[in-house]
């Protein structure tokens, strides 16, 4: 379980780190950008986001058991 966590939390960085590399320009414009849109809406994306990675987890353990 602990390596299954470790993964994740790797690929997690990875994944967010070549975001910022790629969007390092563009990055200032981003976040003004996202300042501007109504938290609620953000925290709504937020939670079906959670609930869909709650989901995927459920299931790849449920149908492919422990990994």
């Amino acid at each position: 379980m602990l390596k299954l966590l470790l993964l994740g939390i790797g690929l997690l960085l990875f994944f967010e780190g070549i975001l910022y590399f790629f969007l390092a320009d563009k990055l200032n414009s981003l976040l003004d950008q996202l300042s501007k849109v109504d938290p609620q809406k953000i925290k709504t994306i937020s939670l079906v986001m959670i609930i869909f990675g709650v989901c995927l987890i459920y299931f790849t353990f449920r149908f492919y058991g422990q990994l």
